[in-house]
């Protein structure tokens, strides 16, 4: 016997005056979208077949409706709100390469394998995106960007991952297996099996299977220039990722920040998985972290130059908080200003998606932006019924836990150490595979030439180089027993 369906039944004449029942939309939900003024997404009901009109429902009952109209309503307002002005970042917030003691690294080092190996420390992955401007639909991390060792992005940072791993336990006089840093993994609707099977496959890289845990960012719809759904077919309301700062409320509504504290975990490392040389859970920015005491952190590379496109570090207001503003926001004139005493850009420290926060910080982040609701709005073409149309996605940002942190500090790296994304197809100008393969090779020639190796190539040396495999050194440390006096033929991997 067939199930009732969902859908309510109406009655209508047929041609010939007789009357015949005819679904009709479910009143109640239909009364609730009224309620936010959405019903027309119930416009061509008529039109819809059974399964249809099933698809329908179910798709507007998975939408929490009010707290939807909540976040369409707050961001629709605040656009065009005038902004506290912005000023420098001030050199105290700053921990800049140069003026970095010896003392100090070794000191944060040692602090920061102490809290790993303590079980205080996670890694937060934002991996929502497919490498669809790379010319792949797979995740992002299942890239191989070239290197010697085919390994794509998830391989190398999980083994960077082991290597810390293994540090910290030799630091502290701990058993290696005893030291696990938990990695929680941020998929999107779009890339989570395909993320979960890519790891299976590989046994996880030589971690543990239940190290690693993966969650999935939320969507929501996408609306008009007044607020109303888009509808992508007749049955179906167009959806969106809600951004990498949808991470917050991910971990919120997952329960995955009760995990954390349930595991002890004081300390989250984040960043994003298109960098080929992330330092993931590195040591020294988490000695930093700790040592200042402060909610947030994040790691910044100087600007290269006054138009470069990239989001900067900036304080909003007098005495306000740090935030980021992105390239598009910061007048040129600020762009290009340059701080006398200094020498450097007065708005310099470009940010690198590379984070520290603690975990009562990102409690309070999910909470502020849950009851705040304001999302950026973007304008982008949305598949709907009528063709491509121009409408709004809603999105939030990584960087919109800042404004909330009561005290946030920033820490130099430089960009050929650290910074490699992995953004646009070969043939581009700039964020390649090419151009992030080079930046390891170039590094690691660097670290295996300082460890007293030498090297033989058959083409420049500028075209080529070496890849130490994450296994054999983190930071280009431990090298000496490997490479001193040895010869090695560019491009190869050095493994131990």
């Amino acid at each position: 016997m067939r199930e009732p369906s969902s859908v309510g039944v109406g009655y209508e004449p047929n041609g010939n005056g007789v009357v015949s029942p005819s679904p009709i939309p479910p009143q109640q939900l239909l009364e609730r979208l009224k309620d936010y003024g959405q019903e027309d997404a119930f416009a061509l009901w008529d039109e819809l077949s059974p399964d249809e009109r099933d698809f329908l429902v179910k798709d507007i009952q998975s939408l929490d409706l009010s707290r939807i109209d909540r976040i369409i309503r707050c961001s629709l307002r605040s656009q065009g709100l005038p902004a506290a002005a912005i000023e420098p970042v001030p050199e105290s917030s700053v921990s800049t390469v140069e003026d970095r003691t010896q003392e100090e690294r070794e000191r944060w080092w040692k602090m920061g394998l102490k809290a790993i190996s303590d079980g205080k420390v996670a890694v937060l992955l934002l991996s929502g995106g497919q490498g669809t401007r790379l010319g792949s639909s797979d995740p992002k991390g299942c890239f191989n960007i070239g290197l010697p060792s085919g390994k794509s992005l998830f391989q190398l940072q999980a083994e960077r991952i082991l290597c810390v791993q293994r540090l910290a336990a030799q630091a502290n006089e701990s058993s290696a297996s005893s030291v696990q840093i938990h990695w929680y993994i941020m998929t999107s609707p779009f890339t989570d099996e395909a993320t979960r099977k890519f790891f299976e496959s590989h046994k996880y890289f030589g971690l543990e299977a239940e190290q690693v845990i993966f969650f999935q960012q939320g969507t929501i719809p996408c609306v008009s220039k007044d607020g109303r759904f888009i509808m992508e077919t007749p049955y179906r309301v167009a959806k969106s990722p809600d951004g990498n700062g949808g991470v917050y409320s991910a971990l919120k509504y997952s329960k995955l920040l009760e995990d954390m504290a349930s595991r002890g975990i004081k300390y989250i490392d984040c960043y994003g998985v298109d960098n080929a040389l992330v330092r993931v859970a590195d040591p020294t920015f988490l000695g930093y972290f700790i040592d200042k005491g402060v909610a947030a952190a994040a790691k910044v590379v100087r600007k290269a130059y006054p138009q470069e496109k990239v989001g900067v570090f900036v304080r909003r207001g007098k005495g306000g908080p740090l935030t980021v503003v992105e390239y598009s926001e910061l007048d040129p004139s600020l762009a290009s200003a340059v701080n006398q005493t200094t020498g450097r850009l007065r708005f310099c420290w470009s940010n690198v998606c590379l984070h520290m926060f603690t975990l009562d910080f990102l409690n309070q982040v999910a909470n502020g932006l849950e009851k705040d609701s304001v999302y950026h709005l973007a304008e982008k073409k949305i598949p709907s019924i009528h063709g491509y149309t121009m409408g709004l996605k809603l999105e939030q940002f990584i960087f919109d836990a800042f404004p909330y942190a009561p005290s946030t500090a920033l820490f130099e790296v430089l960009r050929e150490e650290e910074f490699a994304p992995v953004k646009n197809a070969n043939g581009s100008n700039y964020d390649t595979p090419d151009s992030a393969k080079m930046l390891v090779l170039r590094l690691h020639t660097r670290w295996v030439v300082a460890a007293g190796g030498f090297l033989t190539h058959s083409v420049p040396l500028y075209a080529t180089g070496v890849e130490v495999s994450p296994l054999c050194s983190y930071a280009g440390e431990n090298l000496e027993p490997i490479c001193r006096g040895r010869t090695f033929h560019a491009p190869c991997e050095i493994t131990f």
